[in-house]
């Protein structure tokens, strides 16, 4: 399990591409046959993968969490983006197929992976944050997801959210997760942009092309940068930063949130034209 030591506001300002990359930037999830974890001190968040072919993989407390299992103080969210797969918890055992997800609450003591066809592995998006109280497993189909159409062609913006656990859905503590789809010939997503500083997010970036890039924007309105984000990265975005990007092809990317509240819509917006 990597560790990762988020910058605040001031540092930020000073940092070079590669610090910003090292920082806010996950790369290297997704390898086949494994599970790859990275701990994140902003909000103690914990993003991973896990892309099992033809044993199973078993998700494990690694030593800097200080616990016996991974979940004795956690909740998990897990979204598989790839073939068809399974996962088992405490001897119950959930198919997920592409997008579809699970909720598992607080004091499951063994949860592993498993894919179907080993030459079409599931792959599995995980992201976790502590829970103070135990809600319960919930197995989410991607065709019985709450689903919003947003934006316009006209700005190059046309998205279709899908919310997958959130508050007036599947219960949780403090997670929020959902995934959304940019249109064909649109690129923006989360434009106009807005923070919130009572939750920090998370966004997963998968769909693209080897050869295409997501252009993320990130920090203070007025303080802008911008990472070049490939295929199968996270972005970490804390409260004070705006989340937007723009892709050079269509592309879709999980967002996931913990913090204070659930509210989906506590967000403080942006203006375009305030931007810097």
């Amino acid at each position: 399990m990597r560790l990762i030591q988020v910058a605040d506001a001031v540092r930020y300002a000073r940092m070079t591409t590669e610090e910003l990359r090292s920082t806010f930037l996950l790369e290297n999830l997704f390898q086949p046959g494994s599970i790859d974890l990275a701990y994140v001190d902003l909000d103690r968040a914990v993003i991973g993968s896990a892309v099992p072919l033809v044993e199973p993989l078993s998700l494990e407390a690694a030593p800097l969490l200080r616990a016996d299992y991974f979940t004795e103080r956690r909740e998990l969210g897990i979204l598989n983006i790839g073939g068809v797969g399974v996962v088992l918890v405490d001897g119950n055992a959930y198919d997920l197929s592409h997008l579809d997800a699970l909720y598992v609450g607080r004091g499951s003591k063994s949860i592993s992976f498993l894919s179907t066809e080993a030459s079409s592995p599931a792959e599995f998006y995980l992201l976790s944050y502590p829970a103070h109280t135990t809600y319960p497993l919930t197995r989410v189909e991607t065709s019985n997801s709450e689903k919003v159409v947003v934006g316009s062609p006209d700005s190059a913006n046309l998205r279709r959210i899908t919310k997958v656990i959130h508050r007036e859905g599947i219960q949780s503590c403090q997670l929020v997760m959902g995934y959304t789809e940019l249109g064909i010939g649109s690129v923006w997503n989360t434009m106009p942009p807005h923070t919130h500083m009572r939750r920090s997010e998370v966004y997963f970036y998968f769909g693209l092309r080897p050869e295409e890039r997501v252009i993320h924007l990130m920090g203070p309105p007025r303080e802008t940068r911008h990472i070049i984000v490939a295929n199968k990265q996270v972005v970490v975005s804390p409260g004070w930063s705006i989340h937007a990007g723009a892709g050079t092809s269509s592309y879709t990317f999980c967002w996931g949130m913990g913090g204070e509240n659930q509210v989906y819509n506590d967000m403080d917006p942006v203006a375009i034209a305030d931007l810097l």
